[in-house]
This record gives C-alpha cells, structure tokens and sequence, in this order.
C-alpha cells in the first residue's frame, strides 16, 4: 500500500521493447536506498516490481495489461517520474490509501497559476466520474490530491509550489496523459450498497 506522498522525482534511463511488454530502467537515489529484488515501487502511481537493482538505479517489467491501461507506454528514456516505497506499518498516512493500480488515464486540459499556487483541469473518463467527488481524495501519477471542483467529465486540483518543484505535475502541460487511481474506499461502498440493494429486491 502507498499513501500518494511522492518520495522523489526519477528519471528512464532506458526502456526495452520486448514482445508484449516492456522493461524500465529508472533512477532513483531515494527510493533504491536498501532495494531489493522483488521489492514494490510505484512509478507515476503504477506498483511496479524491482527485477533487478545496482546503484541508484532499478529495473522493472510492465506488461501489456498495464502499459494499455496506464500512461506508463509513453515513457522513454529521459522522461521523469514520481517513485514512491510502500508504506511500512506504524508510519504516519499522510495522504490516502493508494493501491498503486490505476483505474484510467486522464489528460491535462488546463492550467491556471497565480501567486502561491496553481489550478489544473484533468479529463476524466467516464466509468470513473462517480467515485470523484468535490474535497475527495485521487491519486494523479502517483500524487495523493484533493478534488477542488468535480465536473461532468473533469475536475481540478490545486498545487502547492512544492508539489510543482517535487513532482511531474510540475512540468507536465496540456494534452500530456497522467495516470488516475479513485479512492478505493467508494469503490467498496458502491459493492456493498449495491448487495444490499440486491438483496431487497430477492
């Protein structure tokens, strides 16, 4: 489990094409620290799979599942990335319970700065436009936020000037993808009000 707190802003070092997947080398001095094979980082807010570790780097395997529904195809060497640890038992929740497992990909629409902070609309899909509600939370390339305004087919955000220094949001302009995860906590209450409607009825 994560909690949405970006650890450090990575970088692909490399990325390899293989025939329904693909293996990322990411750099990441922070989240390497003590890494081992078969460890979980999340990158842009996708739980990922350490393969292999030396130095302060890692790689990882992303297969076609998560590469089709993930923003994460459209990496390549260069490019920067959120990395976030799991979260260790004790530790303080400082955002929201974050799963690492996206459930769809927006599209940064628009972004409106002003003096010590900066609104940005997100597209938002469809299937997802329930589970977001206006001061809920949702997890945006691996960044734990808090809905501002919750529309039709978007919502906003708005970010701090250490969430634009520390993450991808920072550098990222309109028409680039992000990755989306709600809060999984709607997603069980849906289910179970759903049961129990459902059994009313029998």
């Amino acid at each position: 489990m994560f909690t949405g707190i970006v650890e450090e802003l990575g970088e692909v070092t490399a990325v390899e094409t293989l025939d329904d997947a693909c293996r990322f080398r990411l750099r990441g001095p922070v989240v390497t620290q003590g890494a081992k094979h078969g460890d979980s980082i999340a990158v842009n807010g996708v739980c990922l799979t350490v393969v292999d570790h030396e130095g302060d780097e890692f790689t990882a395997d992303v297969m076609a599942e998560t590469l089709n529904r993930s923003s994460l195809g459209a990496l390549k060497a260069g490019s920067r990335v959120n990395l976030e640890r799991p979260m260790a038992v004790g530790e303080r929740l400082g955002g929201h319970i974050v799963q690492g497992h996206v459930d769809g990909t927006g599209e940064i629409l628009e972004r409106k700065p002003s003096d010590h902070w900066e609104i940005v609309k997100i597209s938002l899909p469809a299937d997802l436009t329930r589970y977001v509600v206006e001061k809920g939370s949702i997890t945006v390339d691996g960044i734990s936020l808090t809905v501002v305004d919750a529309g039709p087919d978007y919502f906003t955000v708005s970010l701090i000037p250490t969430t634009l220094d520390l993450t991808t949001l920072g550098h990222k302009q309109p028409g680039d993808p992000v990755n989306l995860e709600v809060d999984v906590i709607a997603k069980y209450v849906e289910r179970m009000l759903g049961d129990r409607a459902q059994g009313a009825t029998r």
